[in-house]
């Protein structure tokens, strides 16, 4: 069987996307095939998927044959339709809006040696800041092959010992992946370096060249090698960067192979420039990343794995040097502007000056919001803002209470049911409300029921073929279909609802009727739970208006609820009628469009009237220029990505004071 599609996963399948299409497609028993341009490869390796360079907007086909074909085919388009699929939900705090953040600054040439004289150094501005500190220079020596040919009886014996030594990095991955302390961001770059791993491209290239004779080390740093330079040679920026995770990996198994450890970063003094040639992403992910005070790289470009985990960590980095690290590896102290890319060896009095006013400047600008994260934002009159945060993950909860967060405004629970390959179970939805309602206790916490729909598939759902998902069977429609799944959900939340101040928000509302069969499945689920005898409580249930529909019907659905949370993300898509998905209207979805305010307006005015609390949860929520307004309209709760909180509880606070 196949079936052909129009890639719309963001940036196309490079490496976590790769990594998450060849997950799924090994969750099936059929042979799986991604075709482009008549190259076809399997589906289920990460190496040969990247490497076919699909991008988005491109045609593929997707071509199954098994027992589960139809149910690969469905799963797997599905995803390749998903335009959120490319972003990182589980690592990073990216807006609601379907696409990431800004992008990272376009690699810039370096100059000749000459022209950097008297300016220093410049590569690539790969995470933004300035930095300065004591050099630490990273710079373990290459790996070598052993350099002899094996007698044919020792062919066998070195393949296990290869095989032994993958296994020995995975399972080293997994250790690291299994750990609390790692971010969610740097557990999917982790996850996707694993797979590199134990890729067929790449055991499977060692192994040829151990039957050809050659020792496992010799053998390891040539398929890397191979295997590297294929993604070198792809005219796409994010594969090129992989050609760096295959030596990381490569790296690894030899050292195993070797019996050796490499270099460690656990000493590195507080503030230190890392200073390295090529530090794998697997290095650098365990690496006491609140140590670093900066990074600079001869690899490495401003979509690479090194690039994503220092903006991550708000780590000034510049990579992309090439042979001229080198010049580094006496250095004593070094100065770096991760904005534009320069690196000043040894800087003399008055630009170590220059570089500590500017990073002071920039400690100052990051304490005097931080002293906002305790702040309680209220009016002229008393009454409180609550400023909270949107999150879609466990992993997430660190950065928002880090950031004084007063709770969470909307928990995505879409990303729990997307990032396991079976729907997950009414326990391990409840123990993940809970644990999310006790982090914040006693602060709300607004889960949104399940959101998903064409446009965001998930495993287990089948979904139909729509010209337009955006309109189509998603949200509370689906779930109102799909009481089987439903159910689930709403019993897990009467569950959590015993540990905290759990909130339940429906999303695309657009009728009373959806509102009302809610709470009689609701109901339902609360008698069987006390029918068998298991502890739960109940929760206010509100809905998020994002639809023309919600907005007309508020005062009667304000009636209904005993909350509305504005979404300001879908709600001008809607208002504008421009998906906030294609560039070429993106000029229509703009939220200070006078047709998206009065919808705002008219909703907060029902919600005051009724006298139920109005939020609103979309991007916009964060804006400086526009807290006032709402504030104005009657808002009391904001809530946001975690880096705007602060900003946001300062700009309250200043609005107050002026009045």
């Amino acid at each position: 069987m196949e079936r052909s599609t129009i890639v719309r996963v963001h940036e196309g399948l490079h490496a976590r996307p790769a990594t998450r299409f060849v997950k799924l497609a090994k969750a099936f028993e059929s042979d799986v095939e991604l075709v482009k341009d008549g190259k076809a490869v399997s589906a289920k390796s990460s190496v040969k998927l990247m490497l076919l360079a699909v991008k988005e907007n491109q045609e593929v086909t997707v071509r199954a044959n098994g027992a589960d074909a139809i149910e690969a085919i469905e799963a797997l388009i599905g995803y390749l339709e998903n335009p959120k699929a490319g972003l990182d939900d589980e690592e990073t705090h990216a807006p609601d809006h379907g696409k990431e953040a800004a992008p990272a600054p376009a690699p810039r040439s370096a100059p000749a040696l000459s022209d950097e004289a008297s300016s220093g150094l410049r590569g690539v501005a790969a995470s933004e800041g300035v930095a300065i500190g004591p050099a630490f220079v990273h710079l373990p020596p290459d790996i070598a092959g052993q350099g002899r040919m094996l007698q044919a009886d020792e062919i066998a014996g070195e393949i296990d010992r290869f095989h032994a030594a993958v296994a020995a990095v995975q399972a080293r991955m997994d250790r690291a992946l299994a750990q609390d302390s790692l971010s969610a961001g740097d557990r999917g770059i982790v996850a996707a370096l694993r797979d590199i791993a134990a890729d067929d491209s790449l055991t499977g290239e060692a192994e040829k060249a151990i039957r050809g004779g050659n020792d496992a080390v010799s053998a390891t740093i040539t398929a890397a090698s191979t295997i590297a330079a294929d993604f070198s040679a792809v005219d796409d920026h994010y594969l090129n960067a992989r050609a760096d995770d295959v030596h990381a990996v490569g790296r690894q198994i030899s050292l195993v192979l070797l019996g050796q450890d490499d270099a460690s970063l656990e000493n590195i003094p507080q503030g230190a420039i890392l200073i390295a040639d090529d530090i794998g992403a697997w290095d650098l992910a365990r690496a006491p990343l609140k140590r670093i005070g900066g990074v600079v790289c001869g690899h490495g470009g401003a979509t690479s794995h090194i690039a994503i985990i220092a903006r991550s960590h708000g780590i000034p980095a510049v990579l992309g040097l090439g042979d001229r690290i080198h010049l580094l590896r006496k250095a004593q102290e070094v100065a770096l502007d991760g904005n534009s890319g320069q690196v000043i060896i040894d800087p003399d009095a008055a630009t170590r000056a220059d570089f500590a006013g500017r990073v002071e400047a920039a400690a100052k600008e990051r304490a005097g919001l931080a002293a906002f994260k305790t702040v309680t934002p209220k009016l002229a009159d008393g009454k409180v803002i609550e400023v909270a945060a949107n999150i879609g993950s466990l992993e997430e909860i660190e950065a928002a209470q880090e950031a004084g967060a007063m709770g969470v405004g909307l928990f995505r629970t879409e990303l729990l049911f997307m990032r396991h390959m079976h729907l997950p179970s009414e326990d391990m939805q409840a123990e993940t409300y809970a644990a999310l309602a006790k982090a914040f206790a006693p602060y709300p916490v607004i889960v949104r029921t399940l959101d998903i729909g064409g446009d965001k598939p998930i495993a287990g759902i089948e979904f139909p073929d729509e010209e337009n998902p955006f309109l189509g069977w998603r949200g509370i429609r689906m779930c109102l279909d799909r009481p089987d799944i439903f159910k689930r959900q709403l019993r897990a939340l009467l569950r959590a609802a015993v540990h905290g101040n759990i909130k339940v928000m429906l999303p695309m509302v657009s009728d009373l009727g959806e509102v009302r069969q809610t709470r009689v499945l609701v109901d339902e689920c609360a008698a069987e739970l006390k029918a068998e005898g298991v502890p739960h409580a109940t929760f206010d249930l509100g809905v998020m208006i994002e639809t023309p529909a919600a907005v007309l019907i508020a005062p009667a659905l304000a009636k209904e609820v005993a909350f509305f949370s504005i979404g300001t993300n879908d709600l001008t898509q809607y208002i504008m009628a421009a998906d906030r998905l294609n560039p070429t209207v993106a000029k229509l979805n703009d939220v200070t469009n006078p047709a998206v305010m009065s919808a705002i307006e008219l909703t907060a005015k029902a919600g005051v009237a009724a006298g139920i609390m109005v939020g609103m949860c979309g991007e916009a929520a964060g804006r400086p220029d526009l807290i006032p307004a709402f504030l104005e309209m009657g808002l009391t709760e904001l809530s946001m990505s975690p880096a705007s909180i602060q900003r946001a509880k300062k700009t309250i606070t200043a609005m107050a004071a002026g009045e």
